[in-house]
């Protein structure tokens, strides 16, 4: 898959071209397989959740390297899992004990407004309420963070504390938790994304069972 042009001025791009590159997808895909759309129409069974930032810039198929139908995606603010949200948590059940996928992954990009924003004492407005998550996972390593002087360097660890964080607020879900009761191959992962170089680090957070959650948060 060859990553398209970036161009940082989008005025060329229209309602109108929108739909005109629409019937330039169609064409391209049917050129190189005649049987691509009916492939697809035939079902999804992806064996990977990508739960990530809602940021353009982050396209989960894209910097893969993955084709349609490869990556069941969920995607919000600052790649966040919250317990009290039912739009990721259904998409997550359906994800788990539908389709079965065997990887859920919580992807994160350096860079990330949505931390950025929480990291500032201004107040945006209804989004003030989810960012205090973020901030949450700030106060939980402020000693960390607050010993690191360089603030773009900050940024990027909480970057990568909140991916950690949301890692352990995804095993700590009844669907994760019931799918490793009932012996269901499940992994959970966490990765940051560089968009300056394209590249994936995996944060070795990694894992397929409760065994490193606190008791307080095991199911029986």
């Amino acid at each position: 898959m060859c990553a398209k042009k970036l161009l940082h001025d989008t005025s060329h791009i229209t309602y109108e071209s929108l739909l005109e590159g629409n019937e330039q997808f169609i064409a391209d895909a049917l050129a190189e397989d005649p049987e691509y759309f009916k492939k697809l129409a035939n079902g999804q069974t992806p064996p990977v959740l990508w739960i990530g930032c809602a940021d353009s810039r982050v396209p989960a198929n894209q910097i893969t390297n993955t084709s349609p139908g490869e990556i069941f995606v969920h995607r919000n603010i600052a790649n966040m899992v919250v317990h009290s949200d039912m739009n990721m948590l259904s998409v997550l059940d359906y994800a788990v004990n539908v389709l079965k996928v065997k990887h859920v992954i919580v992807t994160g990009h350096y860079g990330c407004g949505g931390v950025i924003a929480a990291m500032s004492n201004h107040e945006f407005g209804l989004i003030d309420n989810w960012l205090r998550h973020i901030k949450d996972v700030y106060r939980l390593h402020a000693a960390e963070l607050d010993a690191i002087e360089n603030e773009q360097e900050r940024t990027n660890r909480l970057v990568e504390l909140n991916v950690i964080e949301n890692v352990y607020n995804l095993c700590k879900t009844s669907i994760v938790q019931n799918a490793w009761k009932n012996g269901q191959p499940l992994a959970v992962h966490g990765w940051v994304y560089s968009i300056s170089t394209g590249k994936i680090k995996d944060m070795k957070v990694s894992t397929s069972d409760n065994a490193n959650l606190g008791d307080v948060f095991k199911f029986e």
